[in-house]
Protein backbone atom coordinates (compact mmCIF):
# COMPACT_ATOMS: atom_id res chain seq x y z
CA UNK A 1 0.00 0.00 0.00
CA UNK A 2 1.26 3.55 -0.59
CA UNK A 3 1.53 6.31 1.09
CA UNK A 4 -1.35 8.11 -0.47
CA UNK A 5 -3.50 5.12 -0.24
CA UNK A 6 -2.91 4.68 3.39
CA UNK A 7 -3.63 8.18 4.49
CA UNK A 8 -6.44 7.59 2.07
CA UNK A 9 -7.62 4.61 3.79
CA UNK A 10 -7.46 6.67 7.14
CA UNK A 11 -9.53 9.25 5.97
CA UNK A 12 -12.07 6.60 4.81
CA UNK A 13 -12.16 4.68 8.00
CA UNK A 14 -12.13 7.25 10.25
CA UNK A 15 -15.50 9.04 7.95
CA UNK A 16 -16.86 5.37 8.59
CA UNK A 17 -16.45 5.22 12.06
CA UNK A 18 -18.06 8.58 12.51
CA UNK A 19 -21.23 7.51 10.68
CA UNK A 20 -24.50 6.78 12.47
CA UNK A 21 -25.19 3.09 13.10
CA UNK A 22 -25.91 1.30 16.47
CA UNK A 23 -21.94 1.99 17.59
CA UNK A 24 -22.03 5.33 16.99
CA UNK A 25 -25.66 5.57 19.11
CA UNK A 26 -24.10 3.44 21.49
CA UNK A 27 -21.12 5.22 22.51
CA UNK A 28 -23.47 8.79 22.16
CA UNK A 29 -25.72 7.18 24.90
CA UNK A 30 -23.18 5.82 26.83
CA UNK A 31 -21.30 9.16 26.90
CA UNK A 32 -24.08 11.34 27.60
CA UNK A 33 -24.60 9.82 30.85
CA UNK A 34 -21.17 8.36 32.11
CA UNK A 35 -18.83 11.00 30.30
CA UNK A 36 -15.87 10.14 27.34
CA UNK A 37 -13.69 8.10 29.88
CA UNK A 38 -16.30 5.39 30.15
CA UNK A 39 -16.77 4.97 26.07
CA UNK A 40 -12.85 3.70 26.04
CA UNK A 41 -13.20 0.17 26.84
CA UNK A 42 -16.56 0.45 24.83
CA UNK A 43 -15.11 1.90 21.80
CA UNK A 44 -12.11 -1.35 22.12
CA UNK A 45 -14.63 -4.02 22.14
CA UNK A 46 -16.61 -2.76 19.05
CA UNK A 47 -12.56 -2.16 17.49
CA UNK A 48 -11.73 -5.37 18.09
CA UNK A 49 -14.74 -7.06 16.72
CA UNK A 50 -14.04 -4.97 13.55
CA UNK A 51 -10.79 -6.17 13.19
CA UNK A 52 -11.87 -9.55 13.12
CA UNK A 53 -14.15 -8.60 10.65
CA UNK A 54 -11.56 -6.98 8.60
CA UNK A 55 -9.14 -10.31 8.86
CA UNK A 56 -12.10 -11.92 7.37
CA UNK A 57 -12.50 -9.88 4.68
CA UNK A 58 -8.93 -10.22 3.92
CA UNK A 59 -8.18 -13.58 3.81
CA UNK A 60 -11.19 -14.05 0.67
CA UNK A 61 -14.01 -15.23 3.01
CA UNK A 62 -16.41 -12.98 1.11
CA UNK A 63 -18.45 -16.21 0.60
CA UNK A 64 -19.18 -15.82 4.81
CA UNK A 65 -22.09 -13.52 4.42
CA UNK A 66 -24.02 -16.07 2.09
CA UNK A 67 -23.19 -19.71 3.89
CA UNK A 68 -23.58 -18.26 7.43
CA UNK A 69 -26.58 -16.24 6.61
CA UNK A 70 -28.70 -17.77 9.15
CA UNK A 71 -26.38 -17.20 12.07
CA UNK A 72 -25.20 -13.99 11.15
CA UNK A 73 -29.65 -13.29 11.51
CA UNK A 74 -29.47 -14.76 15.23
CA UNK A 75 -26.56 -12.60 16.16
CA UNK A 76 -28.26 -9.41 14.60
CA UNK A 77 -31.41 -9.92 16.57
CA UNK A 78 -29.51 -10.89 19.69
CA UNK A 79 -27.76 -7.66 19.52
CA UNK A 80 -30.57 -5.70 18.79
CA UNK A 81 -32.19 -7.05 21.95
CA UNK A 82 -29.27 -6.33 23.88
CA UNK A 83 -29.40 -2.39 22.69
CA UNK A 84 -32.91 -2.30 23.97
CA UNK A 85 -31.74 -3.87 27.22
CA UNK A 86 -29.35 -1.48 27.56
CA UNK A 87 -31.56 0.92 26.67
CA UNK A 88 -34.35 0.36 28.85
CA UNK A 89 -31.68 0.24 31.93
CA UNK A 90 -30.79 3.66 31.03
CA UNK A 91 -34.19 5.15 30.85
CA UNK A 92 -35.33 4.04 34.05
CA UNK A 93 -32.04 4.67 35.91
CA UNK A 94 -31.63 7.09 38.88
CA UNK A 95 -31.41 10.59 38.50
CA UNK A 96 -27.54 11.91 39.42
CA UNK A 97 -25.89 14.39 40.98
CA UNK A 98 -22.00 14.48 40.62
CA UNK A 99 -20.72 14.23 44.55
CA UNK A 100 -24.22 13.16 46.22
CA UNK A 101 -24.94 9.66 44.66
CA UNK A 102 -24.03 6.42 45.85
CA UNK A 103 -24.94 5.05 42.96
CA UNK A 104 -22.25 6.72 40.93
CA UNK A 105 -19.62 5.27 42.57
CA UNK A 106 -21.20 1.71 42.56
CA UNK A 107 -20.99 2.24 38.85
CA UNK A 108 -17.82 3.65 38.72
CA UNK A 109 -16.60 0.10 39.69
CA UNK A 110 -18.19 -1.56 37.02
CA UNK A 111 -16.21 -4.12 35.17
CA UNK A 112 -14.33 -2.37 31.86
CA UNK A 113 -14.43 -6.15 30.91
CA UNK A 114 -17.84 -6.15 30.99
CA UNK A 115 -18.11 -2.67 28.83
CA UNK A 116 -15.65 -4.08 26.51
CA UNK A 117 -17.73 -7.29 25.97
CA UNK A 118 -20.59 -4.91 25.25
CA UNK A 119 -19.09 -2.99 22.75
CA UNK A 120 -17.76 -6.33 20.91
CA UNK A 121 -21.37 -7.55 20.44
CA UNK A 122 -22.65 -4.47 19.74
CA UNK A 123 -20.82 -4.30 16.65
CA UNK A 124 -20.90 -8.34 15.86
CA UNK A 125 -24.40 -8.39 15.86
CA UNK A 126 -23.69 -6.30 12.42
CA UNK A 127 -23.06 -8.08 10.08
CA UNK A 128 -23.11 -5.23 7.73
CA UNK A 129 -19.92 -4.55 8.69
CA UNK A 130 -18.70 -7.42 6.94
CA UNK A 131 -19.97 -6.65 3.26
CA UNK A 132 -18.53 -2.92 4.09
CA UNK A 133 -14.98 -4.72 3.91
CA UNK A 134 -15.84 -6.54 1.80
CA UNK A 135 -16.47 -4.15 -0.99
CA UNK A 136 -14.17 -1.62 0.54
CA UNK A 137 -11.19 -3.17 1.21
CA UNK A 138 -10.04 -4.39 -2.77
CA UNK A 139 -9.92 -0.54 -3.35
CA UNK A 140 -6.60 -0.17 -1.11
CA UNK A 141 -5.89 -3.87 -1.33
CA UNK A 142 -5.47 -6.35 -3.66
CA UNK A 143 -6.45 -9.30 -1.93
CA UNK A 144 -4.79 -12.05 -4.95
CA UNK A 145 -1.32 -10.82 -3.83
CA UNK A 146 -2.47 -9.71 0.36
CA UNK A 147 1.12 -9.66 2.12
CA UNK A 148 1.03 -10.37 6.29
CA UNK A 149 2.47 -6.59 6.45
CA UNK A 150 -0.71 -4.94 4.48
CA UNK A 151 -2.65 -7.16 7.13
CA UNK A 152 -0.98 -5.58 9.67
CA UNK A 153 -1.24 -1.96 8.58
CA UNK A 154 -4.68 -1.93 7.45
CA UNK A 155 -5.34 -3.24 10.93
CA UNK A 156 -3.29 -0.55 12.84
CA UNK A 157 -4.63 2.16 10.20
CA UNK A 158 -8.55 1.08 11.22
CA UNK A 159 -7.43 0.63 14.70
CA UNK A 160 -6.69 4.15 15.04
CA UNK A 161 -8.78 5.95 13.11
CA UNK A 162 -12.06 4.45 14.71
CA UNK A 163 -10.87 5.10 17.99
CA UNK A 164 -10.44 8.66 16.90
CA UNK A 165 -13.88 8.69 15.41
CA UNK A 166 -15.78 6.83 18.17
CA UNK A 167 -13.94 8.85 21.17
CA UNK A 168 -14.74 12.45 19.24
CA UNK A 169 -17.86 11.88 19.43
CA UNK A 170 -17.61 10.52 23.33
CA UNK A 171 -16.13 13.74 24.21
CA UNK A 172 -19.06 15.34 22.48
CA UNK A 173 -21.74 13.84 24.10
CA UNK A 174 -19.37 14.12 27.63
CA UNK A 175 -19.62 17.53 27.71
CA UNK A 176 -23.11 17.28 28.29
CA UNK A 177 -22.77 14.84 31.69
CA UNK A 178 -20.17 18.06 33.14
CA UNK A 179 -23.53 20.55 31.64
CA UNK A 180 -25.91 19.23 33.82
CA UNK A 181 -25.53 19.32 37.40
CA UNK A 182 -29.46 19.23 38.90
CA UNK A 183 -31.14 15.48 39.22
CA UNK A 184 -33.98 16.55 36.85
CA UNK A 185 -31.45 17.48 34.22
CA UNK A 186 -29.78 14.20 34.36
CA UNK A 187 -33.07 12.12 34.41
CA UNK A 188 -33.87 13.70 31.50
CA UNK A 189 -30.46 12.78 30.15
CA UNK A 190 -30.36 8.68 31.09
CA UNK A 191 -33.93 9.31 29.21
CA UNK A 192 -32.72 10.65 25.90
CA UNK A 193 -29.94 8.66 26.10
CA UNK A 194 -31.81 5.55 26.63
CA UNK A 195 -34.26 6.28 23.75
CA UNK A 196 -31.09 6.65 21.60
CA UNK A 197 -30.08 2.96 22.21
CA UNK A 198 -33.60 1.76 22.09
CA UNK A 199 -33.60 3.11 18.63
CA UNK A 200 -30.22 1.92 17.94
CA UNK A 201 -31.63 -1.77 18.61
CA UNK A 202 -34.94 -1.25 17.13
CA UNK A 203 -32.88 -0.17 13.92
CA UNK A 204 -30.86 -2.92 13.91
CA UNK A 205 -33.45 -5.45 13.92
CA UNK A 206 -35.72 -4.22 11.41
CA UNK A 207 -33.50 -2.95 9.06
CA UNK A 208 -31.65 -5.41 6.79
Amino acid sequence: MSFEGAVTFFIAMFIFGITPGPGVFAILARGMVDGWRKCISLSLGMICSDLIYLALACFGLATIAENWSFAFEVIRYVGAAYLIYLGYKMFKALPEVQGKAEHAARKSQKSELTSFAQGFLISASNPKVILFYISFLPTFVDLTVLRSQDIVLVSVLASIALMAGLMLIAMGAGRMVTLLKTPRAHKRLNQSAGGIMIAAGSYLAINR
